[in-house]
């Protein structure tokens, strides 16, 4: 019998599959087989030993070595994993064609892979920049996709389909820059502000000392712009709470969420500016979908359609099922691609047993087959993680979470396990990190900079949470929409930098910030109480492989009984196809058609039966029902007096219907705000801040934070006698909230009336939060205070300040002059979480809320005084203005005063830049 043993004497997977034989006819193309696979007889129990230790140290890159039981120092071990030497997998994987040969070629086998080449026709300043962020080469699909006929040269739309992970944003980015280049502007729609934050970062460094290629002329300078710089890139976010300056005259590339893609839209269509549009880009394009935001990409492609300006459309996403009808409503090519740079293998985890699963429908049978109790799988488990001793680890889906992620940990790799809520990922983390090595097992230089990161989250003006205090040492950290958002970046950078090796997130990760692993542990597939749709699961799966980093993804799925059959079915399922949201229950048609009426887009019935000739919703729904839907929404907004029908039969806004656009509400919620604010006119309380706070809330307040009835009642016995007032104008009952806290239910919401006393409730308990952050109560404080995560109080600020945004413009078009400044008063005193007299100091970055008072109260009042100050003298400063902290002594306190003095550097730098902008204001204003 051959010796299949490895270099060490010992057997891993990849060892016994590397020795077999194979007639491989070929290898980029090889299918796995869906069907007729070998049914074995043998059971978990009839498995011969002794198993098999598996050597760490296999030369080639695939380890799984046998872990010992790691133990920290309170004693909690990770349960060992078993392999079984006769059921290692017997037929080539994916994995294994790719080592038998190459499935990718080089530059040098295909010179079009290089991105200098001719046919992109890219300048070699961006070439090189690509090479600095780690693209010295395309994938074939790449090449092909980028050379299709008329796309590099902007005359065709194009709609595509790649896996997570294999490569897609940068097509859309080349065909986006050769726009830009040509001195053409570009929006690049992205679905969440995190995604747009970090595409930001990654687009700056990418066109970084990039020029432009066309000169222009008479070309409008903003005073935020360097007026010697009309040739180089300029990048701008544009998102719910961003503190940019900039309009759309000021940028080439918008990088923006879908409310904002659609009011820049609106802006070039009306200013007359549209022309100047080259290109937009729909990342996630299946978004489409989506029930409440959905219906406004499809408004934003529809305008562009409808002006026939050659604007290149590019749309993409990992789970369109319906590319052709999607590319057949763009008028684009159509492109669809399985290839995943790195190889994923997948199991599934039931009752501490690992199953190999090479396919969706091997998973489907053979859950079922577990589901009914049955002795004998069609596959059986190859691998076993042994039951725990330990009363946390009796669970045995957390019992296989632990040992996989700390066995991940051991191999030197990294993890990302999903959890349904936010609880289940600060308990989770906690478990892993217990189970991690000791530190005194460490090397000292990993420790040194999780200490760094601690500093780091340390120095934030949230202060360090209780629970990454004892995980990051062990190299484990949380990551959900409880943390802030600096707290979310500092925990990314160090995972990514691998200084932490697992990270516990909710399964809206997999949809937001790029954070891929060797290993993905989905613990259950559920998002709260409810199965996540196939798309998110095939997403959070998709995370599995580092590009450059790993030669193999796994993704490991462990699941409770009662879910194995609902997630082999989400397995199989083919994802939803893209639909339009712009039907009558999702509200969409009647914000479309006032949109295009007040753009003048389409004011006559046949530019209107256009228009609707122009959505994804013609290609879906009969044109008969389409053309009555279209009548009836017309007349709802002339009833509602939004629209108004002329004598020539055109149609055309009214102040109220454009003071709704302006203020990007729909239809129902401008009636809604309109009500309010006639209420405001005829009696304003003046005397308190709260009536201001609740007119900022957002309309759509519920989701935004649940109502603690207790905390509500303790704050509104609280309210003064104008705060009475405001509530009592609100149509707020203290007794309601009394009987509402004694009672611990909740508001129902069945009908329209419910629906209604639930939205004023919602709204008034966030505004109570927006007064306390507004007189300087820090947002840790005020978490602790409404008993909700410090994260999604800072959400909610975002939230409102975008609406606050809104509800000043829908003032301004509505020509109620006193009105709207009350309102960008108090909307500059959100933004700085502060009282008037701080509102220069908090134009400062990191100078905000308490810790402007801080610096108010030790003589630095202005930006002038802060920039002519010392960085040194101003880390006492900042330290007054830290939360409170744990005892750091030595070492430790002369790093945090590091980090301090870097934050000191940076507030010092900025104030200088403000100070010289509002001297050259002063002196242009003089001039």
């Amino acid at each position: 019998m051959d010796d299949l043993s490895g270099p060490q004497g010992f057997n891993t997977t990849v060892d016994v599959i590397r020795k077999q034989k194979y007639n491989v006819t070929t290898t980029a193309g090889m299918k796995r087989r869906l069907v007729d696979e070998p049914v074995y007889s043998s059971t978990i129990d009839k498995i011969p030993s002794p198993l098999l230790e598996i050597s760490s140290n296999s030369h080639h890159g695939f380890k799984r070595p046998r872990v010992e039981a790691s133990a920290a120092s309170d004693g909690l071990r990770a349960s060992k994993i078993d392999t079984f030497d006769s059921l290692l997998p017997k037929e080539p994987t994916i994995y294994t064609q790719r080592k038998l040969a190459a499935s990718t070629p080089g530059v040098s086998q295909n010179p079009q892979l290089s991105l200098s080449h001719p046919c992109y026709d890219l300048p070699e300043a961006l070439v090189q920049n690509f090479a600095s962020l780690g693209i010295s080469s395309i994938y074939p699909w790449q090449s092909t996709c980028l050379l299709g006929r008329d796309l590099l040269t902007g005359e065709k739309n194009l709609v595509y389909s790649a896996p997570t992970g294999g490569g897609k944003s940068l097509v859309a980015d080349v065909l986006m820059l050769k726009r830009v280049l040509e001195n053409k502007k570009a929006i690049l729609v992205l679905p969440y502000v995190a995604l747009v934050q970090e595409k930001l970062k990654w687009l700056r460094r990418a066109v970084a000392g990039v020029e432009k290629g066309i000169e222009t002329s008479n070309q409008p300078t903003s005073r935020y712009q360097n007026q010697n710089d009309h040739r180089s890139i300029r990048v701008v976010g544009f998102f719910g709470g961003s503190k940019a300056r900039e309009t759309w005259a000021d940028v080439d590339i918008a990088v923006c969420t879908i409310e904002k893609a659609n009011s820049l839209v609106n802006t070039a269509i009306e200013d007359g500016s549209s022309h100047e549009l080259g290109v937009i880009v729909l990342d996630e394009l299946h978004m489409i979908n989506d029930d409440h935001r959905g219906y406004l990409m499809e408004l934003t492609v529809t305008k562009l359609l409808s002006l026939e300006q050659n604007t290149q459309i590019i749309g993409m996403s990992a789970t369109l099922s319906n590319t052709s009808v999607l590319a057949e409503w763009l008028d684009a090519r159509c492109y669809q691609t399985n290839y995943k740079p790195i190889p994923i293998e997948e199991y599934l985890v039931y009752d501490n047993k690992v199953y190999p699963v090479s396919t969706s429908r091997t998973f489907l049978r053979m859950a079922s087959q577990l589901k009914e109790g049955q002795s004998e799988t069609q596959i059986p488990p190859y691998r076993r993680v042994q039951s725990s001793r330990y009363k946390q680890l009796v669970n045995p889906v957390t019992n296989a979470v632990v040992a996989l992620a700390v066995e991940t940990n051991t191999m030197g790799y990294s993890a990302l396990v999903f959890c349904a809520s936010r609880a289940a990922c600060q308990s989770t983390a906690s478990l892993i990190s217990e189970a991690m090595p000791p530190l005194g097992e460490l090397d000292a230089g990993i420790l040194n900079q999780r200490e760094d990161v601690l500093y780091s989250l340390r120095s934030l003006a949230v202060g360090l949470d209780e629970v990454l205090e004892k995980t990051i040492p062990r190299g484990v950290a949380f990551h959900h929409a409880g943390l802030t958002t600096e707290e979310r970046d500092v925990i990314a950078e160090a995972y990514d930098r691998k200084v932490l090796k697992v990270i516990v997130a909710t399964c809206s990760l997999a949809a937001g910030i790029n954070l891929p692993a060797r290993r993905v542990i989905l613990q259950g597939a559920r998002m709260g109480r409810d199965l996540v749709g196939p798309a998110l699961l095939r997403q959070m799966r998709g995370r599995a492989g580092r590009k450059g980093k790993d030669e193999i993804g796994e993704s490991y799925v462990c699941c409770q009984k009662d879910d194995l059959e609902e997630v082999g079915q989400l397995l199989e399922a083919d994802t939803p196809a893209t639909r339009s949201c712009l039907t009558p229950e999702k509200r969409g048609i009647s914000r479309a058609l006032l949109e295009v009426v007040v753009v003048r887009l389409a004011s006559h019935p046949g530019a209107i039966e256009e228009y609707i000739r122009r959505t994804l919703l013609y290609h879906s729904m009969d044109h008969h029902d389409l053309d009555v839907m279209v009548q009836t929404t017309i007349a709802e907004l002339m009833t509602s007096k939004l629209v108004t029908l002329g004598l020539d039969g055109s149609f055309t806004a009214t102040l109220l219907g454009q003071a709704v656009v302006a203020a990007s509400l729909t239809p129902e919620d401008g009636l809604f705000v309109h009500s309010d604010f006639e209420r405001a006119l005829r009696a304003f309380v003046m005397d308190n801040e709260m009536h201001v706070f609740y007119l900022f809330t957002p309309v759509q307040s519920i989701g935004l934070s649940d109502i603690n009835w207790p905390v509500f009642r303790r704050e509104v016995e609280r309210l003064e006698e104008s705060g009475l007032r405001v509530l009592n104008f609100c149509g707020i009952s203290p007794a309601f909230v009394n009987r509402m806290a004694n009672s611990a239910r909740q508001l129902p919401q069945a009908s329209q009336n419910e629906k209604e006393v639930a939205r004023v409730h919602h709204r008034f308990y966030v505004a109570l939060q927006l007064r306390d952050l507004c007189n300087e109560i820090p947002i840790h404080v005020v978490a602790k205070k409404y008993e909700v995560q410090r994260g999604l109080v800072q959400n909610l600020v975002q939230t409102c300040e975008g609406f606050a945004a809104g509800m000043i413009k829908f003032c301004a078009q509505m020509q109620w002059g006193m009105l709207q400044s009350v309102l960008e008063h108090m909307r500059d005193r959100l933004k700085a979480g502060a009282k008037s007299d701080l509102l220069e100091l908090a134009q400062i970055p990191f100078v905000k809320s308490r810790t402007a008072r801080v610096f108010w109260e030790n003589g630095l009042r202005s930006v002038r005084g802060v920039a002519e100050a010392e960085p040194r003298d101003l880390v006492p400063i900042l330290l007054l203005a830290q939360p409170k902290k744990s005892k750091i002594n030595g070492d430790d306190e002369s790093k945090y005063h590091q980090k301090l003095t870097l934050k000191a550097e940076i507030i010092v730098s900025a104030a200088n830049r403000l100070w010289e902008r509002q001297q050259r204001v002063d002196v242009e204003v003089d001039i």
